[in-house]
Parts: structure tokens; sequence; C-alpha cells
């Protein structure tokens, strides 16, 4: 008989180990330089707990998985229900209620986005996007935005702006072309030819949080029309409120042809993307009773991962998540940039709801000057790590680098985060820039450490 908690209990400690073995053994080595090898055992909310009674504040939230925080009790309860019902998921010769269902209340959040396709991820996502703005247009070439992100499958990697997750994966596909985040005259350049299939953009690019102007969105959508480029917005992360807004594209004004989603439609449990388009574009790929399986995936259709996407819209509505944030990020935002009155390590505040970067600096103080220096010299980038490391190993407060080679901290909360939860990380924050204003040990001993591991990786 098998005992999910009593085999935990009975192989507890041997995590790293396992994955020393048989896994990322890299990983394993990156998470010991940083501090952050900790074994959690629970998750509730914005909230993480280890194996030591410690808890900890995820402001990382799965990469913007846990829009709804950890075990959502009435996600949890969908899915037992479904479980108990004995629903008769993948018998693949179907046609299931709950896609559907699912799909309907995707499509209505859109304008003539009608169409649905579900996935396992946001890669899988971006790879059927490519795959039918090629086939519908019968065109190839594909343009992306410098500093973007939009996964680590082959045809997702070429689309993405940064060079580091690419070197030795050559070749990727042909046909794409990168512009500047943000610059339209470039963009209108490459797309005038007429022979580009789909312009894939981020609303805000993940990898640095980066914002483009308004006007820039209204450029890009005429751009696109006038010479029969699709236009394709990436919301895997920016998707189902995270911005204040369902789509981050919404506070733009503007109709795109195909719209990827993922990581928070999962509601934090199952596995799912799900790719929007307008009809036209699916009819042209599925066109006959002959082509109607030319495209598909095992898991994508799942009842499990459909029940987890109804039950994740159904609380975002009951909560009013969307004005939740809207308030929230904005309250963030403002007392991260009161502290920059006081900090000048911290630059620009960007971003939109519950997505945010920080910008870090190099300060006008001589001594902290000399030391950011000393430490972007051993690598770029390295100083944002002094303030990530020390927010988790002292504080618990759980963030992440926004990007290689930049000083960017990215901030992905939980959206049901409230007063309680911006408290303890102003609290947390303030604190370690303190300390690094004071030359505190902790701070550079930490640096220290990360050069030493930066240099020997070499």
């Amino acid at each position: 008989m098998f005992e999910i908690k009593e085999l935990l209990d009975s192989r507890s400690g041997d995590a790293e180990s396992l994955h020393l073995s048989h896994l990322n053994h890299q990983l394993v080595k990156v998470l010991r330089t940083l501090g952050f090898d900790r074994d959690y055992i629970s998750g509730k909310g914005a909230w993480l707990f280890d194996s030591e009674g410690n808890r900890y504040l995820d402001f990382l939230a799965g990469f913007g998985v846990y829009a709804l925080g950890r075990s959502h009790p009435v996600i949890a309860k969908a899915l037992h229900e479904a479980i108990d019902m004995e629903l008769p998921s993948l018998v693949q010769m179907e046609r299931s209620l709950l896609p559907g269902l699912l799909a309907e209340q995707l499509s209505l959040k859109t304008d003539g986005l009608e169409k649905v396709f579900f996935t396992n991820s946001g890669a899988e996502s971006i790879e059927t996007a490519i795959k039918f703005a090629r086939f519908a247009t019968k065109r190839k070439k594909v343009v992306a935005a410098s500093h973007a992100f939009h996964g680590l499958t082959t045809g997702a990697l070429a689309l993405n702006g940064s060079d580091e997750f690419k070197k030795k994966f050559d070749p990727l596909i042909e046909g794409v072309s990168f512009v500047e985040f943000g610059e339209v005259d470039p963009l209108e350049k490459l797309i005038s030819q007429g022979d580009v299939a789909a312009f894939v953009v981020e609303p805000i690019q993940g990898k640095g949080v980066y914002v483009a102007k308004p006007q820039y969105w209204s450029a890009v959508s005429e751009i696109c029309k006038k010479y029969g480029t699709l236009l394709v917005i990436d919301e895997v992360q920016t998707g189902l409120n995270r911005t204040g807004k369902f789509f981050a594209y919404n506070h733009y004004g503007i109709s795109p042809d195909i719209v990827t989603v993922a990581k928070a439609l999962s509601g934090g449990f199952m596995p799912i993307g799900a790719v929007l388009m307008r009809p036209e574009i699916h009819r042209k790929v599925f066109s006959s009773m002959e082509r109607a399986m030319v495209h598909s995936s095992t898991f994508g259709s799942n009842l499990y991962s459909m029940v987890a996407g109804l039950a994740t819209l159904k609380v975002m509505e009951d909560e009013s998540i969307s004005q939740h944030v809207l308030e929230m990020g904005r309250n963030l935002m403002e007392r991260i940039r009161e502290l920059s009155m006081t900090y000048d390590l911290i630059g620009e505040v960007r971003g939109e709801g519950f997505m945010i970067g920080i910008e870090l600096v190099e300060p006008t103080g001589f001594s902290l000057k000399a030391r950011w220096k000393i430490i972007e010299k051993a690598r770029k980038g390295l100083f944002a790590q002094l303030i990530v490391g020390p927010l988790f190993t002292k504080h618990r407060v759980l963030t992440q680098v926004a990007g290689d080679h930049v000083n960017i901290i990215k901030l992905l909360p939980p959206l049901i985060s409230g007063e309680e939860e911006i408290d303890y990380f102003m609290q947390a924050l303030e604190d370690v820039l303190r300390e690094a204003y004071s030359g505190s040990g902790l701070i550079f001993d930490f640096g220290k450490n990360l050069i030493k591991a930066t240099v020997k990786s070499r």
C-alpha cells in the first residue's frame, strides 16, 4: 500500500543527495552558495514552512504560478471533488464538457479570441503560437524583442533575447529577428518586408521587468495590422490579474491576434497552458477533418487541469483580485520609492500591480561605492544578489534577481498578499539596505562567498 506521508517521513533528509545523484547537481551547488538550500514541508497562502518550523514570505510565488497563494481551499476542494467523481479524463477520442467551459470563460475575457488550444506549459503555448502563426500566414519569419524570455524549448528558446540560455544549443529555428523592446521604427523596418508571420512580445518583460510606454503598443498594433503580421502577446507571467488587469495588454487598449497563458491558470496545482486566438487562425490550421489531429497535446485538456483553471477564475472573480492587486501593488511600489529617498542604491522602481522590478544603481557614498565596484568587477549584476541573499537568509523573504548581468530585484508576490505581507517585506528590505550602507559583515561576507563561487565556476 502506498502512503505518501510515510514515504516522505522515511526519506526525510535525502533530498539533496537524491538531487546530486539523479537530478540537477549544479542547481544544488547554486542553492548551497546562496544559502537557499531549505527543506520546505508545507505552504499556505503567501507563506512557506520548512522542516525546522521556520516561516518564509514567498515573494517569488513559483515564478507566478501561485497567484492565489499556496493551497487555496476553494481550488483544493474542487480538485478533491473531481477525483472523487472519478472523471473520465484523457479518453482522447472525446469532446468533454470541462475544456469547453474553461475555453468559454477565457474567451469571454478577450476581444474576439474565441478559439482556445490547451497545453501543459507556457513554453508549449509559445511553441503552438509560433506553429499556428507560421501556418496561418504562410510566412516563416518571426520577430521578438531584446531581453525577451519565452521559454526554453527549442522554438521558444529561439525567441529568447538573452544569449546565456542559447549558448551551444544551436541550431535553433531559423528566421528569427530581434528588435529593441519599446522601439517602433526598427520593428516597422523588419515587418514592412511583408514576410514576417508574427511579432511575439511580452506586455511587460519578465527578465528585468521592463515596461514600454503606452504609445508604443498602439503603434505596434497598427504596424502589425498594416503588414499582415500577427501580434502574439505572451501573457504567461503577466496574465490573470498579475498586473491588476486580467491581461496586461488590457492596460494599453490593443487587440492581439494570439495570446498565450499558463502559470496562474493552474491554481498552483495542475500543469496547464492555453493559446487563445482569432477564429480565422484556428480555421486555417484545422481546415478539414483530415487535419483534425494536425496539432495536439496528450495532457493538454486533462480534466483536472480544467477544474483547476475554472476554480482559479471563479476565485479571482469572487475575491475581486484585480482591484486588490491594483491597490496593493500601488502601495508596495510607492513604499519602495520612498525608501529610495534615503538609500540611493535604489534606482528605478517599475512594473504594474504585483509584478515589480527594483533596479539597483551605483551609490554615491565612498565606502559602499567602492564595494559596489569590487563586486561588479567580479561579475556584472552580482550586487543585486547581495540584497536578495540576506533578505532570505536573515529575514526569510524569498525573492529573485530579475535576469543575468542586471542589478534588478524582481518581486512576484501572490496576488492575495495584503498589508501584513507588504509590511513584513518592507521591514526586511529596509533592514538589509541599512546593513549594506553600514558595511555590515552579513552583507559583504555573503558577497565574498559569491565572488569566490563565481571565480571558481569559471
